[in-house]
């Protein structure tokens, strides 16, 4: 008997803890899913008008378009559908929407977002990082990245 207690009370106190877990995963796992059917439509919606902000975000910031310096949440929440498309259409030029330079504009538009609760040095270290990273990806992984990104991104814009 000498040395099953010690042994069994750390595996009991091991499998109680799984268990718990196991509820709390099943909990947060059932609430991911009533919030997906409940903002699913407008999250729909939503995503597109992230992905052509984020492009416009870097695009605006990279050829310096004089368009006031908009933020992401501004461009998102606040500005006309068609106006935001024209203006991107006026920053990309003849460069199209699904073109390489576009997706890059996407990826450091959304990441710039996203890292936004950063501090200013930390985020522009990062960003140099994001910068690197877009170079060494295939188009399709770009592709893969933004999609992936401005999915996540979206939510945050739920409303």
């Amino acid at each position: 008997m000498s040395l099953y207690p010690k042994i069994l009370i750390p595996l009991l106190t091991l499998m109680c803890s799984f268990n718990a877990l196991s509820a709390e995963e099943k909990d947060l796992s059932e609430h991911q899913e009533w919030l997906k059917s409940k903002f699913a439509e407008q999250h729909k919606q939503l995503i597109p008008i992230v992905a052509v902000a984020d492009i416009l975000f870097a695009c605006n910031k990279v050829n310096d378009q004089g368009y006031g310096g908009y933020s992401l949440d501004i461009l998102i929440t606040k500005m006309d559908k068609a106006q935001l498309a024209g203006k991107l259409s006026s920053c990309l030029g003849d460069e199209s929407v699904s073109s390489e330079r576009a997706i890059n504009y996407g990826l450091l538009g959304c990441f710039s977002d996203q890292l936004n609760d950063l501090p200013a040095n930390e985020k522009s270290e990062r960003m140099t990082l994001v910068k690197k990273a877009i170079n060494s990806l295939s188009l399709e992984e770009k592709k893969k990245s933004f999609t992936q990104c401005v999915t996540d991104q979206s939510i945050s814009y739920l409303q």
